[in-house]
């Protein structure tokens, strides 16, 4: 069985709090984020719809990249999730 890796953004509501994060399995991410399993940054700040996710083959891609985004302006983060998911809508 192949396994994947997947950057992902979270956001609070749109154009709020924007998170981005890396892990081998979305699904069970995303339920500890919306559960809040983590005492983290997400809870802190409400943040817990998937407003953007890309799939990758290697962990050493998914963390470039994941890297790469995370010091892009806000702008940049903003265009894009809105060139994948307009509306902001929760992906989940």
């Amino acid at each position: 069985m192949e396994k994947y890796w997947y950057v992902y953004i979270l956001a609070s509501k749109k154009l709020w709090v924007i998170y981005t994060w890396v892990t081998s399995n979305l699904e069970k991410r995303i339920i500890q984020h919306k559960t809040w399993f983590f005492d983290w940054f997400t809870k802190k700040y409400y943040v817990h719809k998937l407003v953007w996710f890309q799939k990758f083959s290697t962990i050493s891609e998914a963390i470039e990249y994941e890297k790469i985004i995370k010091w892009w302006k806000r702008q940049r983060k903003i265009k894009l999730i809105e060139d994948f998911n307009k509306n902001w809508f929760d992906l989940s």
